[in-house]
C-alpha cells in the first residue's frame, strides 16, 4: 500500500499543473470558509438589512451549523480535485507510464489501488483543511461554544470526504474511457454544472414531467445524488425548514454509483492490452 502510494507521489511531485490546481483549490476553500463574514460586513456597509436585522449577526459560523454550511459550499469546487485525478490518469496513458508500471511488475489491481489511495489522500487532506478552517472561523465568530456544539453534526465532514472520493472515482473512469485530458475536463465540468442539473431540473419541475415518476428518476442521476448528500443549509436563516441530516437514500444511491465506477474501472483495465 505504501509502495503504490509512494509511486503516485513520485509521478506528480514535480508536475507544475498539480501544484497550480492544488493551490487554486486551497485558495477556493479559504474564500468559501472565511469569506462569508466579509460578505455580510460588505452588505452592512451598503446599508442592507433584513427586516431591521444587522446582516453580520446572521449565525452562519455558529457551531454546529458551520459544518453543514462549509461542506455544502466546498462541494462546488470539488471539480478541481477531479481535474487533478484526470490529469494524473491521462499522463499515465499518454506517456505510457501505466504500460511501464505493468511491465515492471505492478498488477492492474495495484494500479487501481494506487489511484484510489491517491484519491482518498486528496479527499482526506481536503476534509482536514475544511475542519481546520471551520474550527478557526467558528472559534472567532460562533455565538455558542463547547465540545457539545463543536463536535455535533460533524458527520457532514465524513459525508463530504465520501462525496469527493466518489466524484473523483467518476473522473478516474472518464479519464480511462476518454484519452484526451482537456476534453474530459471540459466534459466533466459541463456535465457537473450544466447538463445534468438542467436535465434534473426539467424532469423535476416541468409540468409535463413533475406529476409522474420523472422527479424520482432524477434523484438517481449521479451528480444529483451527490448533491443530495448535503442539502442547501441557508434556508434556516430565513426561517425555512431545511434538511439538516444526511440523506440515507442519497447515500445509498451514491454508493451504488461508486460500485459501478469501481467495477467499470476494473473491467476496462482487465480488457485493455497493456503488455
Amino acid at each position: 500500500m505504501v509502495r503504490v502510494l509512494k509511486l503516485e507521489w513520485l509521478k506528480i511531485r514535480n508536475y507544475r499543473l498539480f501544484w497550480v490546481l492544488t493551490g487554486m483549490y486551497l485558495a477556493a476553500l479559504v474564500v468559501i470558509a472565511s469569506g462569508g463574514m466579509f460578505f455580510l460586513m460588505w452588505l452592512k456597509s451598503q446599508g442592507v438589512d433584513f427586516r431591521g436585522i444587522n446582516p453580520t449577526i446572521i449565525p452562519i459560523y455558529d457551531f454546529p451549523d458551520i459544518w453543514q454550511n462549509t461542506t455544502y459550499l466546498a462541494t462546488f469546487v470539488k471539480v478541481l480535485l477531479a481535474f487533478i485525478v484526470i490529469i494524473s490518469v491521462n499522463n499515465d496513458v499518454t506517456y505510457n507510464t501505466l504500460r511501464q508500471n505493468i511491465i515492471d511488475g505492478i498488477s492492474k489491481m495495484e494500479y487501481i489501488l494506487s489511484k484510489l489511495l491517491f484519491i482518498v489522500v486528496l479527499a482526506a487532506l481536503s476534509t482536514l483543511v475544511i475542519f481546520v478552517l471551520g474550527f478557526i472561523n467558528g472559534s472567532i465568530y460562533s455565538h455558542v461554544w463547547g465540545a457539545a456544539y463543536i463536535f455535533d453534526e460533524m458527520e457532514f465532514l465524513a459525508v463530504y470526504f465520501y462525496e469527493v472520493v466518489v466524484y473523483c472515482s467518476f473522473a478516474f473512469l472518464l479519464a480511462l474511457l476518454i484519452k484526451k485530458a482537456g476534453f474530459v475536463i471540459v466534459a466533466l465540468f459541463l456535465y457537473t454544472l450544466m447538463f445534468e442539473p438542467i436535465a434534473a431540473a426539467i424532469l423535476t419541475n416541468a409540468p409535463v414531467f413533475r406529476d409522474g415518476i420523472a422527479p424520482q428518476i432524477a434523484q438517481f442521476f449521479p451528480i444529483k445524488a451527490l448533491n443530495n448528500l448535503i442539502a442547501v443549509p441557508f434556508g434556516r436563516y430565513i426561517f425555512m425548514e431545511i434538511e439538516d441530516n444526511v440523506s440515507v437514500k442519497a447515500l445509498a444511491i451514491v454508493t451504488g454509483w461508486f460500485a459501478i465506477c469501481l467495477g467499470s474501472i476494473a473491467y476496462i483495465l482487465h480488457k485493455r492490452d497493456l503488455s
